[in-house]
């Protein structure tokens, strides 16, 4: 009897392993995954260096926030095997971004607002910090979001009022201290975490909340409460030099803003920024590497079902004062991108006579609300139904 099991057991085991060697040939994980064969493979030196060889790190922004989608967004349709992969690091915001790209190591890309860096230097935190960077895009505009009951009408009825406006590592600290101390309104900062601060809002511990996001915040979205709306944020003289004009609408929160209804607000650039590295080093390489991939691929990044912000990019917009990764502008001018600059150029010059901009200032406002209305004529564009050739 023992010797019968004992040929029966020999006989299994031989079925098992006959099954897991015709198992192991049709699925062999080290034939399908750069991963597992990293493992099986521990120790080498040659695949640490094609795993970092061709890695691009890129800091975004808050969970929740539109820069982690973003991030998200270009993983996707970046990564491509060894050749290229895009690695998206949950960040603090933008003013946490700024020190990560400068002095965080193996960091290469950061999403920055347009405002932080003039801020740093404007307060006497940095000097020429502007030389350290180089953008690589201006992506989108970032709305600002001030969401408060309906007893306060204005931006004026929040002087004196507690108003959250995040944690002091992201942007819209800064953008809301440079907007209230311009229009001369002293509201009681207070720095919490979006997310609590709403909850914070709806129990009426705090007047109202700022966020300054790309609109359609999901965050945001979530909101259901019919004590609260949007303030209105007006385009004062004040704010001109440094933010766009914008609005709100019911499509962007249906939650918040009845049919027909439009909120007027402000918007800040935000901006795809890199370390300013030395030609022929390798970390230029990479990031050569990356913006090669990006915008041959960027019209994927205007179809769902990504970040509708994409349709607000151009690549070929320009930031005043900012120096473009030298890479990115070969490849414009290679591929024949026209500047926004020019077509704003093309614009003034089709005027009727005597309706030009007579000064630099009134000049540089037009064109501020020149680039706001692109990147709402791109947005709606965008979302026009393609036509059926005939």
């Amino acid at each position: 009897m023992q010797r019968i099991l004992g040929m029966a057991l020999v006989a299994m085991t031989i079925c098992f392993a006959s099954a897991a060697r015709a198992e192991d040939a049709e699925f062999d994980p080290a034939k399908v995954s750069e991963s597992l064969k990293a493992i099986f493979q521990f120790g080498s030196a040659e695949t640490k260096q094609a795993l970092n060889a061709n890695t691009v790190t890129l800091i975004s922004g808050t969970i929740g926030g539109t820069y982690v989608q973003i991030g998200a967004d270009l993983a996707s349709v970046l990564d491509d095997g060894n050749r290229l992969r895009v690695l998206p690091i949950v960040g603090r915001g933008s003013v946490q971004s700024v020190a990560d790209v400068l002095f965080l190591q193996g960091v290469d890309l950061g999403i920055v607002r347009a405002d932080t860096l003039d801020y740093l230097e404007k307060k006497g935190f940095a000097k020429d910090i502007k030389k350290q960077f180089t953008y690589v895009t201006k992506l989108y505009n970032e709305e600002m979001h001030v969401i408060a009951p309906k007893t306060i009408r204005s931006l004026s009825d929040l002087d004196g009022k507690t108003v959250s406006v995040d944690l002091p590592n992201g942007g819209t600290f800064i953008t809301a201290l440079i907007v209230f101390e311009r229009l001369g309104i002293k509201p009681k900062f207070v720095y919490v975490e979006q997310r609590i601060a709403l909850e914070k809002l709806r129990n009426g511990d705090i007047d109202a909340v700022i966020a300054v996001q790309g609109k359609p915040s999901r965050i945001i979205s979530a909101i259901k409460d019919d004590r609260l709306h949007f303030v209105p944020v007006d385009y004062a003289k004040s704010l001109q030099d440094d933010y766009l004009p914008a609005s709100l609408s019911a499509k962007d929160y249906p939650n918040l803003i009845s049919d027909q209804e439009q909120v007027d607000t402000i918007a800040v650039p935000a901006v795809l920024a890199a370390y300013n590295w030395p030609p022929k080093t390798d970390r230029y390489r990479k990031l050569a590497l990356f913006v090669d991939s990006f915008f041959t691929k960027f019209p994927s990044f205007q179809n769902p079902p990504f970040h509708p912000k994409w349709r607000e990019v151009s690549l070929s917009a320009t930031l005043p004062n900012w120096q473009r990764f030298p890479f990115a502008a070969q490849w414009l001018d290679q591929h024949g991108v026209e500047p926004v600059a020019r077509k704003f150029d093309e614009f003034l010059r089709q005027l009727p006579p005597g309706s030009s901009p007579a000064s630099d200032t009134e000049k540089q406002a037009l064109f501020k609300q020149f680039q706001a209305w692109e990147a709402d004529h791109s947005a709606q564009a965008q979302d026009k139904p393609a036509r059926k050739p005939h």
